[in-house]
Formats: structure tokens, C-alpha cells, sequence
């Protein structure tokens, strides 16, 4: 008897052991699966955040027009147009819908609800199987955020196609503007060519402006010496009416001037005597006077002398007849072959009552063709 006391107090303490033993792992796996609830739990309540609850408002649109009609050379008030988002389902750009909002104690207890309780608190059997989908449990929690969440994976696909439609619309519309651009630089580069066309006429306008301006005032000149002239004209006639009086009385003594001036043309060389007094052989040197015009064509100059220089040709009274002197010309800052000089001329005749003389070019001597304001000399 004592035998089996002490066996069965010895089996008893082993089994006293094995229960301590398993009680202590029951405790760590119990932890453990709290604690890996809570985790699942917490990481539910943040999935369900980004999980949209809400669905879009489908009814809204989208308009954007694009102006279809041609470009022409007019002007066109109220072009035709089109919807390019007509096809386009705008609701897809809805942001901001409402999420799950689990992070609540009602929701918390909601998702550690397993089974269905009755009004009692206790789970409903399905035979003896507790029931675990319905109302109040974490499957009905569960079964709405994956319904959401293929909706928002739907979503998600739908406007991966939009963007792919967009895509293509926008290639079609970018195609269309790159076509539409050589076309726009070529008629900038026409606008501004036209342009400056137009402002190189306007120019031109006004010059021609201010050419008629000018063409006006030279008329005007004109016309008051055409009345000048013709003035001078009614004096001149009657000056000449005047003259004819004298004409008759003149005759005679005109037929014994040409009688005397063909003598002294006769006469008129080097150092011969005239009935004036001799003609004049050199002069001193020096510059006499300069040259009014010239004409290299016909070989002949008409030169102003100074008066000083008149009366050495002439005489202090300028009584006596022209020599036939040959004088040089020069002309300032000419560089030739012989410096300065650009030629000679010979006096041949003088211009009554002023101080001019037209005289021959002598061509041998030229060294350049003979212009106005060149300088005569003696030498």
C-alpha cells in the first residue's frame, strides 16, 4: 500500500511538472499572439486609411475646346470648336475621397469580434460550428475593405487607360502644332519682310514728301524770276525802243570803229603800236586770277582776272588793247609731273565792262583736264 501511495505521489508531482511546463509555453504563445494582433491590427487600421470608402461623383465633366476651324487670311469671331475631353471620364481626377477610418475603439472591437454573439453575448452554432461572417464581426470588416479595394484597384486600371488615351490625343495635338509651326515661322518671316518693305516706302514716301516740298518752292522761285524776267523784258524793249534812236545816229561811227579794230587786229603782235598805246609783252609773275568754267571739249576757259591784274594787262586806264599773252595754270594740292601745274592757256578776248577773259587751252601743255577754281599765274 505505501508502495502505491508513493508511486502515485510521484506521478502525481511529474504531472504537477508537465502541466507548470506547458502552462509557461500556453503563457509565451498567447503573448506572442496578442502581440502579433496587435500588430495586424494596426497595420489594418493603416491599410484601411489608404483605402477610399466614398466613390466618385460620375456625373461631373470635363471641356476643354479646341478651335477646328481653318486658318485663313480673315478674321473669325467665334471659330468652330470641339470637346477633346468629351470621351473623357473626369471623375477618375477626384482626389481626396474618404478613407476607412478604423483607428476607434468601436472599430478596434469590431475587428476582435470573431464570431457572430447573440443578445446574450454568446456566438451563434451553426450546428456546432460557431458562425463567423456577419454583421458586427472582423470578416464583415474585412469583406468591406476588400470589396474598396478592388473598386480602387478598378479605378486604378481605368485611369491607366485614360492616361493612355490621353497620351494619344496629346501625340495627335502635338503633331498637328509641330505641323502648324513651319507654317507660323514662314509667315513671321513674311510679316517682317512686309514690314520692312513697308517702312523702306514710307521713307521713300517721305523723301518724295519733302522732294515735292522742294520741287514747290523751286516752282515758286521760278516763277517769281519768270515775272522778274519778264519785267526786266517790258524794260528791256523799252530800252531797246530807246536804243533803236541811237542806232541810226551810231551807224557812222560804227563803220570807222570796224575800220580802226580790223587795223589793230591787223596790228596786233608782240610790241606793235595801236591808237591806244602799245600792247602789253609780259607781266610781272605771279597769280592772276582763276578760272570761272571750262570746257576741255571745245578747248576754250573763261577766266576771272583780279583788277590789278587787268591793269597790267591793259594799262592803269585799261585802254589799251588785250595781249595775246599765254599765262599757266595750277591747281592747289594736285600731285602730277610737274607739281602743282596742270596747264596753260593763251588770252583771246575779253568780256566788255567786267573783268573776264576767254582764253584757249593750249593742249600741248596739259597735264590734267582744266576746272573751275584753278589758279592762273605768270611766270
Amino acid at each position: 500500500m505505501n508502495k502505491a501511495l508513493h508511486v502515485f505521489v510521484y506521478l502525481f508531482g511529474v504531472l504537477a511538472g508537465a502541466a507548470l511546463f506547458f502552462e509557461l509555453q500556453l503563457t509565451f504563445k498567447r503573448r506572442e499572439l496578442t502581440d502579433r494582433n496587435r500588430i495586424q491590427e494596426d497595420f489594418l487600421v493603416q491599410i484601411a486609411g489608404t483605402i477610399e470608402q466614398a466613390e466618385p461623383n460620375k456625373e461631373v465633366a470635363a471641356e476643354i475646346k479646341k478651335d477646328v476651324s481653318p486658318v485663313e487670311a480673315q478674321i473669325v469671331d467665334t471659330p468652330e470648336t470641339v470637346n477633346v475631353l468629351e470621351e473623357y471620364n473626369f471623375y477618375l481626377e477626384q482626389d481626396n475621397l474618404a478613407t476607412y477610418q478604423w483607428d476607434n475603439r468601436e472599430t478596434r472591437g469590431q475587428m476582435r469580434t470573431v464570431y457572430v454573439l447573440n443578445a446574450e453575448g454568446k456566438p451563434e452554432m451553426d450546428g456546432n460550428i460557431p458562425q463567423m461572417k456577419g454583421p458586427g464581426t472582423e470578416h464583415d470588416l474585412l469583406d468591406k475593405l476588400f470589396k474598396s479595394a478592388i473598386a480602387q484597384q478598378e479605378k486604378l486600371n481605368s485611369t491607366r487607360a485614360e492616361l493612355k488615351k490621353l497620351h494619344g490625343r496629346l501625340r495627335e495635338i502635338v503633331d498637328e502644332l509641330n505641323k502648324l509651326k513651319p507654317v507660323a515661322r514662314q509667315d513671321k518671316v513674311t510679316i517682317v519682310e512686309k514690314n520692312e518693305k513697308i517702312a523702306k516706302l514710307e521713307n521713300e514716301k517721305a523723301d518724295l514728301e519733302n522732294q515735292i516740298v522742294k520741287i514747290k518752292a523751286q516752282i515758286d522761285e521760278l516763277n517769281a524770276e519768270i515775272t522778274s524776267l519778264k519785267d526786266e523784258v517790258v524794260t528791256a524793249h523799252e530800252e531797246t525802243e530807246a536804243a533803236k534812236e541811237d542806232l541810226a545816229k551810231s551807224q557812222k561811227l560804227v563803220e570807222q570803229l570796224r575800220k580802226l579794230l580790223q587795223e589793230a587786229l591787223a596790228s596786233q603782235t608782240g610790241g606793235t603800236k595801236t591808237a591806244h598805246g602799245a600792247a602789253v609783252t609780259s607781266v610781272p609773275a605771279g597769280d592772276k586770277g582763276r578760272i570761272i568754267e571750262a570746257d576741255n571739249s571745245n578747248m576754250f576757259a573763261v577766266v576771272e582776272f583780279t583788277p590789278q591784274a587787268m591793269k597790267e594787262l591793259k594799262g592803269d586806264e585799261l585802254n589799251h588793247p588785250l595781249p595775246l599773252l599765254e599765262f599757266g595754270v595750277k591747281r592747289v594740292g594736285f600731285e602730277g609731273e610737274a607739281g602743282e601745274f596742270v596747264g596753260r592757256i593763251r588770252l583771246r578776248q575779253e568780256v566788255a565792262g567786267k573783268n573776264y577773259v576767254i582764253c584757249d587751252i593750249l593742249s600741248n601743255w596739259a597735264q590734267d583736264k582744266l576746272e573751275a577754281e584753278d589758279v592762273i599765274f605768270a611766270d
